[in-house]
């Protein structure tokens, strides 16, 4: 929601989309995006059945929304549903080739020159 009015909507098609990442609130987000013609939501309010998971509180970070409102837990997710995001939460706070799905760098320096070469091109433009 934005100033009262409903800006997107969405509701969880994992199964129908065939795809993990149709969270009701990847959904919505895209929903909001698409309708508002912007990839920032600043000024807007999500509201969800379920705590975010870490994928979708990210999304919802990089959107810019203010505030999330939900009615249960990740707890509630584990205990009814057996949704355990609590372990993404956690392998995410290990150093990335620790985790349970391993990260490992490579590439670093030529990485760097590409960043280098992108921060020149954007100048003042912000993500």
């Amino acid at each position: 929601m934005r100033d009262s009015q409903i800006v997107g909507e969405g509701y969880n098609r994992v199964l129908e989309d065939q795809d993990p990442t149709s969270h009701g609130e990847m959904v919505a987000i895209r929903d909001a995006c698409k309708n508002l013609g912007t990839h920032d939501l600043n000024g807007c309010t999500l509201y969800t059945s379920g705590e975010p998971c870490p994928m979708c509180y990210g999304a919802i970070w990089w959107a810019r929304i203010d505030k999330v409102y939900y009615a249960s837990t990740i707890e509630d997710a584990l205990h009814y549903g057996e949704f355990d995001d609590k372990k993404i939460y956690e392998a995410i706070k290990e150093e990335p080739h620790k985790r349970s799905i391993p990260c490992i760098g490579h590439f670093h320096d030529d990485m760097r020159r590409l960043w280098e070469n992108f921060k020149s091109l954007i100048d003042s433009a912000k993500y």
